[in-house]
């Protein structure tokens, strides 16, 4: 089962960790160009770690992370512990302010390819960019920023011991996405010892991350095959985020998909493939889509412009699915989406799909909306969020879900801490025995 060890963190030295604010940023695939640019301006941001300037290389990269090292800009932490991380945040809709309580410690990277891995994924990653990742691991030997993993436990063991470390935390800032986040540390070699035997009986599900997990497990391959392997060498661990799974403030998003640049699109043509699969309805008020499918199984929303559809797949057509799929990947949401409009509706076969140029991804509404009227996409496919026992039963039944299903909020920030692979870093002081 999963095997996590503590770590001795690199973190930002104490004068710059009075405005950690500033030295934070969003995660390599969320981040956009503006939040770059801006970024950028300050040369000790975690964005020159995670998402170098165009042109610079992994070993720039590598450079950037000896100099910081010898100029005293990161040190080491002296003891190793558990970074406790919580984040605080509302929903649009809702009262209720949530807390997602988590914390990151270093996870064996074993392959998920295996029947018996302690890490399963849900989505399938693209070659190029864990190429990248692999590439920048190589010249670093540096986590920049922790994947995020689940871990169930109906009991909520640990909730008491990482409440506890939160009395006394390192940082507290207010991020980019208005999520509170707040990181504390756990040094006592007794309650960490407890961290290590729950995940021990524990398999985790992948959450966010996958590019960079795959890309630790193919850099420990490589270096494994070299000879000399023992299994305890820090190349074998990878830096992730743990939350409980069985909580109440893990929160999934939907992810809808934005279609544009389809010669000759007609959208009466258009509808006419639709209809003998979906009951197709016409709304008054395009806002109230999400409201209007929700909870409702294989139900989407239209956008076209002002004008706004729910449209619904007839029960009796769910078995003309011809893809050679399981029921429990058969009769997702998703699945219907990709099979039923994108190729049977828009002639984009399954095969061709993520490479298509056609089909993007928006996670706001707002802005699915506002492109269609602004005539920035042709259309716009409202989708529903995916429940956390979907993602747990198509995980252990050995499958991925469809392309975009989930969208796991918040999302975790870089520049609280690094986790070091090489040895000599890696090592903890003293052989503490865990």
């Amino acid at each position: 089962m999963a095997k996590i060890r503590p770590l001795r963190a690199w973190r930002y030295n104490r004068e710059l960790s009075s405005s950690i604010g500033s030295l934070t940023s969003p995660l390599f695939d969320v981040i956009s160009q503006k939040q770059r640019d801006a970024l950028y301006e300050n040369p000790y941001n975690s964005i020159h770690l995670s998402v170098p300037l165009h042109g610079e290389t992994p070993q720039d990269a590598h450079e950037t992370i000896a100099k910081w090292k010898a100029d005293g800009i990161i040190k080491q932490d002296p003891l190793p512990g558990i970074y406790v991380y919580y984040q605080h945040f509302s929903l649009p809709g809702s009262n209720k302010d949530y807390v997602r309580k988590g914390f990151v410690s270093f996870i064996e990277a074993t392959d998920w390819g295996q029947p018996d891995s302690d890490i399963l994924r849900h989505e399938n990653t693209m070659p190029h960019s864990v190429s990248d990742r692999v590439e920048v691991l190589r010249a670093t030997e540096l986590n920049v920023s922790p994947t995020h993993g689940l871990y169930f436990d109906p009991s909520f063991e640990l909730e008491a011991y990482m409440d506890e470390s939160m009395l006394n935390p390192i940082y507290e800032t207010e991020d980019y996405q208005g999520v509170r986040d707040v990181l504390s540390v756990i040094h006592d070699k007794e309650v960490i010892q407890k961290f290590i035997d729950k995940l021990g009986k524990e398999r985790v599900i992948l959450a966010d991350g996958h590019h960079r997990l795959e890309g630790s497990i193919i850099y420990r391959k490589e270096l494994a095959s070299k000879g000399n392997h023992t299994g305890k060498e820090g190349y074998n661990y990878h830096l992730m985020y743990l939350t409980n799974g069985e909580a109440d403030d893990l929160r999934i998003l939907p992810t809808h998909r934005l279609i544009s640049g389809l010669e000759n699109f007609d959208k009466a043509e258009f509808f006419k493939k639709l209809e003998p699969n979906f009951i197709i309805k016409p709304l008054e008020n395009p806002n109230d889509v999400t409201e209007i499918i929700l909870g409702k199984p294989w139900a989407f929303g239209l956008l076209f412009g002002d004008e706004a559809y729910k449209v619904r797949l007839k029960p009796e057509v769910i078995d003309h699915i011809e893809w050679n799929f399981p029921d429990v990947i058969k009769k997702l949401d998703l699945t219907v989406m990709h099979y039923f409009i994108l190729e049977k509706g828009l002639g984009i076969l399954g095969k061709d799909q993520r490479k298509s140029t056609n089909i993007s991804f928006e996670r706001n509404f707002a802005n699915c909306l506002t492109k269609t009227i602004k005539g920035e996409a042709q259309f716009a496919i409202i989708t529903q969020d995916i429940n956390m026992e979907t993602v747990k039963k198509v995980c252990y039944s050995g499958h991925t879900l469809p392309q975009k299903s989930t969208y796991f909020y918040p999302k975790v920030i870089c520049g609280y801490l690094f986790g070091s692979i090489k040895n000599d870093e890696f090592e903890l002081p003293l052989d503490p025995g865990f």
